[in-house]
């Protein structure tokens, strides 16, 4: 066996280590084999080809210092000592090929759970299993695949992000390097019949192979510096066995090099290094200009967006309060009640919490907490109403990345995704068999076009105008719907807006609002001591009715209830010590008395005795009328309520005729309601106030939720929608289903770049720095067109 070659595969190595797999590598520095295993938390190389009693060698101390529970803590965002999951910035991330390995970490590690890069923004956010791997290992793993992040502890908190100025170095050397080529290449490009004559001529030939190993000097550090991304990326995407577009790039210089490196070496000609450092130049500049321009035309959501998610603050005299989660600070006091999401970390206070960390982690196993334990941000309280102290204030871009978390999409693939995909997918194979077949064919025609043809066509050929066109017009939708108080979980959401063909909405809290809502109580009094229960079980839930009752009963003592119980469409039930209380339909209060009252009403037993009911008089939202009767004439239309009928006469004179009208509907009847339109092939949007209709929208393609200051949503919603804006909601369709057409026409545009460009790069007509020029203007201009296309569309909305 050569010395040089890997004891496991045969493959020669190279001066630095090269990973075969998950668990072996080889070292040309001591021509052994290293085998890679964890030991109490950490990473051993065992020498495999000596294979006995070699001393294993741990990992460098870098990451000592991530061996500190606190550092972990500060750098963690979820930790409850069974996972964790941490978010790292990884500056090395720049294509499919690194989302490919990163989002595979599992398989080099099953204690890894999950990881999901965000492509943009240049992070990971991992899930993983702190007993079998630490954050030491786990960053260590990264570093090794060559994927180093990027931590400073000094700046954590601010979230500072290092200033990566390599390209621009990059792009300096091959600025400088291509000026000096084209100077030293002028007289290989002029005959020069006036000057060839004596003292001159002599000169030109005399110092022309000294010229000709200058070019080359200068184009050593524009392949091997310059153009090393492209190369890395090459060579990572071939060996996770992915022909990205960096493939043909690699190839086009690799194959300019080498041929000019042998023809000044046989004294062939000069060579094509005026191409060379050119091309690997405009590239960089291309590269340069787009990530100016998608800088500026950043559609990334931050806390100025409009995330309509309200919470209780309580204030330090005691009095509850409203409040916007932007508005919450370190150390408020605030009240969660049933279903409510955790909107930051904090120390539990007061209360009973039993959560659930799904909306985190996916395990939907609920976690029982005490006075005193820590709860984290996007935990879900289940039973009853908790206090607690915020520790820091509240990251909504932290709430909004959960809410996207993929474990929570059921159906993660949409048309125009899966559309790129698959042309990225042949794209290269595709580009790279046309570069050959029209070399040959110059080969045979005109040889001395061959070379040109063959790189030209490999450098023009760009999916990235294709890939770029949906995420730039879905994501500056986004941006803009976030602006009008109608915000999406992502950009799938837009796409299935758009096919929406029938809409059902919910009645109470949905069409109708709480805030002006007036009710009567019917009935025997309540003594003190049941006023004060009916209060504090009130106090902990989160339906409209709820909440409007909650607001106009006098005020009582808080007190933390022993027991509390809440029955999806039908009621709740609170008690303290010997004393037990139900609020909600009559059935559920199991009221014998026979009501015939049609109006919305709560009724109210207590120690199993019906004691009354409280009647609501209900008020319609403003302009919801006439959204139906514009929604009507495109869209099928239906209410589902969990109320009894007494509003149907009302409904059917405002409603347009023959507008199906469904009363007294369970959780269970919408969502089975739903799934008989989706078996009739409708594409069904569902509106309703999150809670109550978590299920069906969970089940609609579409889901949205109404919010009315109101600390409800699931990951089962696609949408929440100010209640303000409700009558907007068709003007949303409409734009969604004009997005789309940008889409379409942002295809057209860049593959008909994509045939002219081929045309004339077959043809011979184009040369290679041309191509290198044109290829970032295709993207640059695709993503313009969309973006400007998105914010006219984005003008009309109100």
């Amino acid at each position: 066996m050569n010395t040089n070659e890997c004891y496991h595969c045969g493959d020669d190595c190279g001066t630095s280590p090269i990973y075969h797999d998950e668990k072996h590598f080889c070292c040309n520095g001591c021509k052994t084999v290293y085998e890679i295993f964890s030991n109490n938390g950490l990473l051993y190389y065992y020498d495999l080809q000596s294979n006995a009693g070699a001393t294993p060698k741990t990992v460098e101390g870098k990451y000592d210092f991530l061996d500190s529970t606190a550092i972990v803590e500060k750098l963690t965002e979820f930790n409850d000592g069974n996972l964790q999951v941490v978010n790292l910035y990884i500056p090395h991330i720049h294509c499919s090929s690194c989302i490919w390995v990163l989002e595979n970490l599992n398989k080099l590690n099953p204690s890894i759970s999950s990881s999901l890069v965000d492509f943009p923004k240049k992070t990971v956010r991992i899930l993983y299993k702190p007993e079998s791997v630490s954050l030491k290992n786990l960053i260590t793993l990264l570093a090794r695949i060559g994927y180093e992040p990027y931590i400073s502890l000094d700046d954590f908190d601010n979230k500072k992000k290092p200033v990566n100025r390599s390209l621009i170095y990059k792009l300096g050397v091959a600025g400088f390097a291509f000026g000096n080529v084209m100077f030293l290449s002028f007289p290989e490009y002029f005959d020069l019949p006036g000057i060839k004559t004596g003292a001159s001529d002599y000169w030109l030939e005399q110092y022309k192979e000294l010229f000709r190993w200058l070019m080359f000097a200068f184009s050593v550090p524009v392949v091997y510096y310059s153009g090393q991304d492209y190369l890395i990326s090459a060579y990572k995407g071939l060996r996770s066995r992915i022909l990205n577009i960096d493939v043909p790039i690699a190839i086009g210089i690799l194959v300019l090099f080498i041929r000019s490196t042998l023809e000044i070496i046989f004294d062939w000609g000069s060579g094509f290094f005026d191409s060379l450092t050119g091309l690997v130049f405009f590239l960089l500049l291309g590269k340069f200009f787009q990530q100016k321009t998608y800088s500026f035309l950043s559609f990334e959501r931050d806390y100025k967006s409009y995330f309509p998610i309200a919470v209780t603050r309580i204030s330090p005299n005691g009095k509850e309060e409203v409040a916007q989660v932007y508005d919450i600070k370190q150390g408020d006091r605030l009240l969660i009640r049933n279903q409510e999401l955790i909107p930051v970390d904090g120390i539990l206070i007061n209360g009973n919490a039993r959560i659930d960390y799904s909306f985190v982690t996916g395990e939907s196993e609920p976690v029982y907490k005490v006075s005193g334990d820590k709860i984290f941000a996007g935990g879900k309280q289940l039973t009853g109403a908790i206090e607690m102290d915020a520790l820091k204030s509240v990251s909504q871009s932290y709430l909004t990345q959960l809410w996207g978390n993929t474990v929570f999409q059921n159906n993660p693939s949409d048309t125009f995704q899966t559309l790129t995909d698959s042309i990225g997918k042949r794209f290269t194979v595709s580009v790279l068999a046309i570069a050959f077949v029209a070399t040959v064919f110059w080969l045979f025609y005109d040889s001395a076009k061959a070379l040109n043809v063959f790189t030209a066509v490999l450098i023009i050929a760009c999916p990235c105008a294709i890939a770029l066109a949906s995420p730039f017009t879905l994501g500056n939708m986004l941006r803009i719907f976030g602006r009008r108080k109608f915000y999406l979980k992502d950009t799938r959401a837009i796409e299935r807006l758009a096919q929406v063909d029938t809409a059902i909405f919910d009645k109470t809290g949905t069409i109708t609002t709480v805030q002006k809502s007036a009710a009567s109580y019917e009935g025997m009094p309540l003594t003190p001591a049941e006023e004060s229960l009916l209060k504090n079980t009130l106090r902990a839930s989160n339906h409209p009715l709820s909440r409007t009752l909650y607001d106009m009963l006098s005020e009582q003592n808080i007190i933390t209830l022993d027991e509390y119980e809440e029955h999806l469409g039908k009621g709740i039930k609170g008690s303290k010590d010997n004393s037990h209380i139900k609020i909600g339909s009559a059935d559920f209060v199991e009221n014998h008395q026979g009501s015939k009252t049609l109006n919305t009403s709560v009724h109210i037993s207590s120690n199993d005795a019906y004691k009354g009911k409280y009647v609501f008089h209900n008020q319609y939202r403003e302009g919801v009328f006439e959204l139906f009767k514009t929604m009507s004439e495109t869209l099928g239309l239906a209410i589902l309520s969990g109320d009894n009928e007494g509003e149907k006469s009302r409904l059917e004179k405002l409603l347009p005729k023959l507008t199906p009208l469904f009363f007294n509907q369970t959780p269970e009847n919408k969502l089975e309601f739903i799934k008989s339109l989706q078996d009739q092939g409708k594409k069904v949007l569902m509106v309703g106030d999150g809670l109550n209709d978590a299920g069906a929208l969970a089940q609609s393609d579409v889901g949205i939720a109404i919010s009315e200051n109101v600390n409800v949503f699931s990951p089962a919603c696609d949408g929440i929608m100010d209640a303000s804006k409700f009558q907007q909601l068709y003007q949303y369709i409409v734009a969604s289903k004009k997005a789309m057409k940008i889409i379409k026409m942002s295809f057209i545009l860049s593959l008909l770049y994509n045939v002219v460009g081929l045309y004339f790069a077959v043809t011979g007509q184009l040369q290679p720095v041309i191509a290198a020029i044109l290829m970032p203007l295709s993207s640059i201009s695709v993503v313009v067109f969309a973006t400007l296309m998105t914010n006219l569309l984005g003008r009309k909305l109100q």
